[in-house]
């Protein structure tokens, strides 16, 4: 199984101090110009007048800052099929908070493995992990302070690469969700409606991928 995640945003314009009169533009009352520069931003000093859960995250490093929401999807391997979704608040733990959320929902039994990237590659997401009788086929993250979590008892096993290869598969999901379920710029406000349309999405997905699964079955019959 799978997880990685990925971060939808909405717009700075109305990232504003928390408590701050609102922006007034004579010319275009309904949106008005702001000018941000020189001026220090974060979560804690501010918050957007729209919609107050989104928070100031980057995607990767050297990225633009951008509010956002953390989309995570966990899929099985074997068909590409979204297993389970989870969004919360953008934060550094965001992604591994999700991840381990999604692994506990998981139904008890026999021992199963979790693919996933280098950001999950942490000694407590990984011990984790194993107190939950699973086994984190982690990207090792050899520039990490301390070295990867990852050893060679996991890392030797023909599994542990076979995950790494179909992790990558997730990616599918999310262009998909992107582009045809028009994800890319969110249309709601509030966490639970767009963790609502967020769900409803990955269900509209499994439903196209599961057309396409049946339909050799369909033609050979």
């Amino acid at each position: 199984m799978l997880i990685v995640s990925q971060r939808r945003s909405t717009s700075l314009k109305s990232f504003q101090k928390k408590g701050a009169a609102k922006h007034d533009d004579p010319d275009d009352p309904g949106n008005p110009s702001v000018n941000f520069h020189g001026e220090q931003r974060s979560n804690e000093t501010h918050e957007s007048s729209t919609d107050p859960d989104p928070k100031l995250a980057r995607k990767g490093s050297g990225k633009e800052a951008k509010l956002s929401y953390c989309g995570n999807l966990l899929i099985e391997n074997a068909n590409g099929l979204i297993a389970n979704t989870e969004l919360l608040q953008a934060n550094g733990t965001a992604e591994r908070d999700a991840a381990l959320l999604m692994i506990e929902q998981i139904p008890a039994g026999q021992r199963i493995t979790v693919g996933a990237d280098k950001g999950y590659d942490t000694k407590e997401f990984v011990a984790e992990c194993r107190q939950m009788n699973v086994t984190p086929h982690v990207a090792q993250n050899t520039k990490r302070r301390g070295g990867s979590a990852i050893d060679t008892r996991t890392s030797r096993h023909a599994g542990y690469q076979i995950s790494q290869q179909k992790r990558k598969r997730i990616e599918e999901c999310f262009g998909w969700l992107k582009t045809i379920a028009l994800l890319r710029k969110l249309r709601h406000r509030g966490i639970f409606k767009v963790g609502w349309i967020f769900t409803f999405a990955a269900a509209a997905y499994n439903l196209v991928r599961m057309r396409k699964l049946l339909a050799p079955a369909v033609l050979s019959a």
